[in-house]
């Protein structure tokens, strides 16, 4: 019998789950068995089991509950089926939020975050989650963000990192620039709320473009093993479109402007050209035209950017523009075609400037009717009966769909297929175009004009050149918040910190000073994966050795609101470090779990709505188990849970009742080590199928069916005790053990202080699973149903493997039946052996 503990002191009271957490938490503190010791030598196999690590802007709630519950659950399934299991938790500690918080409370961002970090931890303790608790990180701690600096020096020296002026997305309420992943699909900042508005700043930039092939065709090995979601939404934000870049001159412009069209089998059919009004290009032909086209131009620019990139693009705002005072001559007909800037074309888009073909695009259309501009189909586009479409200019509809080519010259009757490749051909051979590929993704924007950060490790020179900060310098650290003006104003309070942003150079005497920003906080989340591996070691990221250990990680659970920003990023970081030759895959997450939302009354969770579920107080009366029960139970973890649904009570009731299984067998059970084959056969079966079919249920994440699995065993073993079989059947051990073992991915403290209760030491959780016997699931004998004019006669005990014919022979031969039919004649007897046959009968004549 255990020494740690039984639950012999329960027996009058019943299960007591806080009672329970109280005996059992101390005991997991002091034995930490969930601890791998960095640089571990094992012949286990091996699992890295990751949950996105939270933020800390509070206590934990409904949210964390649930994720980290169903990380928990497969750390701790990998566990008992004999894996090494690396189950690490940290802080994404940086960022906005916290400094935000702190600023309305007027308080340093450390202390406001570690004090979160704090709440949450004991949280965390409580809720039992199987951490390893010796890896622990946080992000804003110069330990880790060292290595941020380090990644970005490596991507500099690359010429991954780089620093351009250019528009950017600002968020005017927290006077900061946003990356294009942070700006959401109304226009408004993730972060404040805020409509985002366009401002031209210098910035720093990770060339995650030079990616974008890989990270779009990576994602087919992942197919099956990410959920399909994910998968799509960032094959669409990378966006591959492949096309033709064709050369446009302008009159009075030595340099060809580059425009990238999908469609070169229409250029014939570009009667005017469209740039961005706040593209360098436009600012460039305004400054060329009078006076009067500068003014509109001007005062169009300003109205421009006052709108957001959501607004421009829209298909039902009347379009409007300015006539740039310039001409380009398209390259494949000579023609002049006049330049207009209309706020319809982004300057991000390609070159910010776009050939325009009216008749078969609808804004370009709509552009072209407003200002008179010509209207030339190029392609025949025929309705379901084969007509010929009417002419746009006439209908006022563009015809995008594919058709015979026409008014094109060479291209005149060839399909669509046939034309591009036709007029690719041409652009070649005239040097004016080539085929190419471009794609939505845009650079990552990392550069933030805030506090709580890490500080960009660059130093500037007086001239304004750029020097890195070396190896040995780092970390840069942040100085004291003390002092610095943290409100939003537009600049980062880092460049008020003058002792702090000056730096003399030792070697020359120069004065040289800090880059002022801060690193957006995905850089921190990008790859924390990695130094989970080496988490207290001083001198490294991440060992490449642990790395070819652990990495990648096998399991990642996780909100799919992260779907594009961190995922896509930590891709992005990976396959730069297998190019850098520290790792050697460039996948980061082998299988992804996402969760679904806990609601309240079919609406999101939110204080200021008053819906929400406290997880404190949901953990303080109803305890850890029935809570994670619960959660798991409620349905496929992708599934949005809705807590008006479901029943704790329920969940803890179950855990009741199983856990009396196992006082019942330290009461009056069979002993540890028994002879469980002398056990009753039909507990055995069930006992026996559990344990075959919880490993495919396990890795298929349907959890719900396996605690639905569990109670049903628990209902039979309860029936096993109370009736003739009794509780010192050696079956009944066998069951209450698996229980344990498998109800110890659920419910940790129940599940370890059954497992006590039934002679063992701590702790369940590192106890295999017992290993199902398939021979002892076949089934011997059934229960035949045997009707007569439909009712239930009698049932009866058969061969599992009876034939129709015995069947048959057995129904007739039952009393039961035999008096049902009494004198009347039988017309027809349907066997369906070994389920049921059934007899139909009439008067006899």
């Amino acid at each position: 019998m255990s020494e740690q503990g039984t639950g012999q002191q329960d027996a009058e009271q019943g299960y007591d789950f806080k009672a329970i957490q109280d005996r059992w938490l101390p005991v997991w503190e002091d034995l930490k068995p969930f601890e791998v010791p960095e640089g571990l030598e094992s012949d286990r196999p091996r699992k890295y089991v990751l949950d996105m690590f939270p933020y800390p802007s509070g206590d934990l709630h409904m949210g964390h509950a649930e994720a980290f519950c169903f990380g928990d659950i497969m750390a701790r399934y990998w566990r008992g089926q004999g894996y090494d299991v690396l189950h690490p938790i940290g802080w994404d500690s940086f960022g906005l939020p916290a400094e935000n918080a702190a600023i309305k409370r007027g308080v340093d961002p450390r202390e406001w975050t570690y004090a979160n970090i704090a709440q949450q931890k004991a949280s965390f303790r409580t809720y039992a989650p199987s951490f390893d608790w010796s890896r622990v990180l946080h992000t804003s701690d110069p330990e880790y963000y060292k290595w941020n600096q380090w990644i970005f020096l490596k991507m500099y020296e690359k010429g991954l990192a780089y620093r351009k002026a250019s528009w950017v997305n600002w968020d005017p309420v927290d006077q900061t620039v946003l990356a294009n992943e942070q700006v959401l699909a109304d226009g408004t900042s993730e972060r404040s709320g805020a409509m985002v508005v366009k401002k031209k700043l210098t910035q720093w930039y990770f060339r995650i473009t030079d990616y974008a092939d890989r990270l779009l065709d990576d994602l087919d090995a992942l197919e099956g093993r990410w959920p399909s979601k994910v998968l799509n939404m960032q094959r669409n934000w990378i966006g591959r479109s492949k096309g033709a870049e064709v050369e446009f001159e302008i009159e009075g412009r030595s340099a060809k402007v580059p425009v990238f069209t999908t469609r070169p089998d229409t250029l014939h059919g570009a009667t005017f050209m469209v740039v961005a009004p706040d593209s360098d290009l436009a600012a460039e032909l305004a400054a060329g035209a009078s006076a009067e086209v500068r003014m509109q131009f001007q005062a169009y620019l300003e109205a421009t950017q006052k709108q957001t990139e959501i607004e421009r693009q829209s298909t039902d705002r009347e379009k409007t523009g300015v006539f740039l005072d310039h001409f380009a001559v398209n390259p494949v007909n000579g023609e002049r075609i006049p330049v207009w800037a209309s706020d319809y074309v982004l300057a991000d888009y390609g070159h910010g400037a776009i050939m325009a073909v009216p008749a078969h695009d609808q804004r370009d259309l709509d552009f072209a009717l407003k200002f008179e501009l010509p209207v030339r189909v190029v392609v025949e586009v025929c309705d379901e009966d084969g007509e010929i479409l009417a002419d746009p200019s006439e209908s006022g509809v563009a015809t995008s769909g594919e058709g015979k080519v026409v008014n094109s010259g060479e291209l005149d009757g060839l399909d669509k297929v046939s034309a591009i490749a036709k007029a690719i051909e041409i652009l070649e051979e005239r040097g004016t175009g080539r085929a190419t590929t471009t794609y939505r993704l845009r650079d990552w924007l990392i550069s933030r004009q805030r506090y709580w950060g890490t500080p960009i490790p660059i130093l500037y020179a007086e001239d304004g050149s750029m020097r890195p900060v070396s190896e040995a310098s780092l970390p840069v650290e942040l100085p004291a918040a003390a002092g610095l003006d943290l409100k939003p104003k537009g600049s980062s309070p880092l460049g008020a910190a003058t002792e702090w942003s000056t730096v003399v150079d030792p070697d020359t005497g120069e004065t040289l000073t800090r880059d002022p920003d801060t690193m957006d906080t995905f850089v921190d989340s990008s790859w924390y994966y990695f130094r989970f591996l080496s988490a207290n070691d001083p001198t490294q990221a991440f060992d490449p050795a642990e790395a070819k250990k652990w990495a990648p990680v096998d399991q990642y659970v996780g909100g799919v609101e992260h779907a594009i920003l961190h995922l896509l990023y930590s891709r992005f970081i990976t396959k730069v470090m297998f190019d850098l030759g520290y790792i050697d895959f460039e996948e980061p997450f082998l299988d992804m779990l996402n969760q679904g939302m806990v609601l309240l009354d079919g609406a999101k969770m939110s204080k200021s709505k008053g819906n929400l579920v406290e997880f404190a107080s949901e953990l303080e009366e109803h305890g850890a188990d029935a809570l994670r029960v619960t959660l798991a139970f409620a349905g496929p973890p992708e599934d949005d849970i809705d807590w008006a649904d479901v029943s704790v009570q329920g969940s803890a009731k179950f855990l009741a009742r199983a856990w009396r299984i196992a006082h019942d067998v330290e009461v009056g059970g069979a002993p540890v080590g028994a002879d469980f084959s002398a056990g009753d056969k039909a507990l055995r079966r069930s006992t026996h199928q559990l344990l075959i079919d919880g490993p495919q249920l396990a890795e298929s994440y349907k959890f719900n069916v396996i605690v639905a699995r569990l109670m049903e065993q628990v209902n039979v073993t309860r029936k096993a005790i109370d009736s003739g079989v009794g509780v010192a059947d050696p079956a009944v051990r066998e069951s209450a053990e698996a229980i344990a073992v498998i109800l110890s991915m659920y419910a940790p403290y129940a599940a370890e202080d059954m497992w006590a209760m039934l002679g063992h030491e701590a702790t369940v959780a590192l106890a295999e699973w017992p290993k199902g016997d398939a021979s002892l699931t076949v089934v011997d004998e059934v229960l035949m149903i045997v009707q007569v004019d439909g009712k239930v006669r009698d049932k009866i005990t058969v061969s599992a493997s009876i034939s129709n014919d015995d069947a048959e022979a057995a129904a007739r031969a039952s009393a039961n039946a035999q008096r049902a039919i009494g004198d009347r004649e039988i017309v027809k007897v349907i066997a369906r052996a070994p389920k049921i046959v059934s007899i139909a009968t009439k008067p006899a004549a």
